[in-house]
């Protein structure tokens, strides 16, 4: 069984270092530009103009911005709405650039991910503990009596922001019983956001923790052989969440991935 667990594991951690790697991943993200500070509509070394309007961007370029949206030449308005895929499949490109239109909380923003980016040129791997079956415990998921809630928390950019949360995991580690406050994805997996007492000394600040959907009876899975490093380890341009209230484990979460190499 332990064989099996460790297998899917190094499967799981192929994987990711793929997606981490690829050309539009996490280490290709060069800037997050948020219109409302750029009334001009002129975004730091992006072409054409953008400007919110309700629920969509309008981006306003020529033939000689050299942007393509779907794949062709861009010369005149278009209206973008939120891109939901993955950063290759943006609709607007600058050469080898994928800009990104995304919304924060109703705030407009452009995302440009360069496979040429510094970051992605240093990025040479991350440190990960290697799989301990120790780390992976059963979890029961209690969603909040009162449906969701959302609280304020620092993001990595310095702002705050609103943080979705649905419900409570509960489990035991090492003969401690713990929890941690969860969002509910899409399809309803988990997503919990979290810091431990290696967070800022041997691991990276926080990091992200995603369990699969409860069951019936909301059991799952607390695995941090899978915790994840956020984004914003990669690039300085993402806005990840810090923990919400709670989520500052009192122990030390020796598993999972760590740092930068």
């Amino acid at each position: 069984m332990t064989t099996d667990a460790s297998d899917a594991w190094k499967r799981w951690r192929e994987q990711r270092v793929a997606t981490v790697s690829a050309p539009y991943g996490p280490p290709a993200l060069t800037g997050t530009h948020w219109l409302e500070d750029h009334p001009d509509g002129r975004l730091p070394g992006i072409p054409g103009t953008w400007r919110a309007d309700g629920d969509a961007v309008v981006l306003t370029a020529t033939g000689a911005d050299g942007l393509t949206v779907d794949g062709r030449p861009a010369d005149g308005e278009v209206r973008l709405t939120a891109d939901r895929g993955p950063a290759d499949a943006a609709r607007v490109a600058c050469g080898e650039r994928r800009l990104v239109v995304m919304a924060r909380e109703g705030v407009w923003g452009v995302r440009d991910f360069d496979p040429d980016a510094e970051a992605r040129r240093r990025f040479c791997g991350i440190a990960v503990t290697p799989y301990d079956p120790r780390w992976s415990v059963p979890g029961r998921f209690t969603p909040y009596g009162d449906g969701s809630r959302t609280v304020r928390v620092p993001n990595a950019d310095g702002r705050e922001r609103g943080l979705g949360l649905g419900g409570e995991l509960a489990f035991t580690l090492g003969g401690r019983e713990l929890t941690l406050q969860v969002s509910v994805e899409q399809g309803g997996s988990l997503w919990a956001v979290f810091a431990d007492s290696t967070s800022g000394s041997t691991s990276y600040r926080f990091r992200f923790l995603h369990p699969a959907a409860p069951d019936a009876d909301g059991r799952t899975t607390v695995d941090f052989n899978r915790a994840l490093l956020p984004p914003c380890a990669f690039a300085g341009h993402f806005v990840c969440p810090f923990p919400p209230p709670g989520n500052t484990l009192g122990i030390a979460v020796e598993a999972g991935e760590r740092n930068l190499l």
